[in-house]
């Protein structure tokens, strides 16, 4: 698994991820590099210089910005310890019912890191993983924020609901975001691209809750939508 790009491999870097290694390119004379390259060697990780070639062979993207960070296995944390700490912090959890794009799931795992959410759970089937693509898009961020990947959302909701922890499933013609109280001990569920959330969960949530939209078109992507709301929460708890 990797890191690529310069912002990716600087959240790495800083973070407690295990990073194998750092490869830059030769010839990196700009401040942004040069203070990037600092860093690694202030971090102690180990690091090793190679041609631009190299490092497009390794890029999917071919957007490396001279940096690739080679990753252990991306390391999930327990259901457990994200309901602990929204349990102990007030903070929300998200949930994602069967998002399978690697971009939305990134863009939704940065605005979460921001957001300052409790952590993350996501299911192992119908459901993209902790990636490199999901790496470079949520720019590192997946490094900072607690990740589950539990065998079945509905039980992990369960578990969740069991901590007394209310649970709101984001979908449309549900009561406003903006006349729910989101203060308190609260997961948020967001649904798939195509499928939204699945009926069970909803049946599961404590409420079902919608963004209001103006448009003729009363859908967004999943990962706008999942940030509206894990910002709305935020604006709750700071206002």
């Amino acid at each position: 698994m990797i890191a690529e790009g310069r912002n990716a491999v600087k959240e790495v870097v800083a973070s407690e991820k295990t990073v194998d290694k750092v490869i830059i390119e030769n010839g990196l004379r700009d401040a942004a590099s040069r203070e990037l390259i600092a860093l690694i060697k202030e971090s102690g990780v180990k690091f090793s210089y190679a041609d631009k070639a190299v490092l497009d062979k390794m890029s999917a993207s071919k957007k490396h910005q001279g940096f690739i960070a080679v990753l252990s296995e991306f390391t999930y944390s327990e259901l457990e310890d994200v309901i602990a700490d929204c349990v102990a912090t007030n903070r929300p959890i998200v949930v994602l019912d069967g998002v399978e794009d690697p971009h939305n799931l990134g863009s939704i795992i940065r605005s979460c890191e921001c957001g300052g959410v409790s952590g993350i759970v996501i299911g192992k089937h119908r459901q993209a993983p902790v990636s490199d693509t999901v790496m470079r898009i949520s720019e590192g961020s997946a490094s900072h924020v607690k990740i589950a990947r539990v065998t079945n959302v509905n039980a992990a909701v369960k578990e969740i609901k069991d901590n007394n922890i209310f649970v709101f499933s984001l979908e449309v013609g549900g009561e406003s975001i903006y006349k729910t109280d989101l203060t308190g001990k609260v997961a948020l569920v967001a649904g798939g691209e195509d499928t939204g959330v699945n009926a069970l969960t909803k049946k599961l949530s404590d409420g079902v809750i919608s963004i209001p939209m103006l448009g003729k078109i009363n859908s967004l992507n999943v990962s706008v939508a999942t940030g509206i709301a894990v910002f709305e929460a935020l604006r709750q708890r700071i206002k």
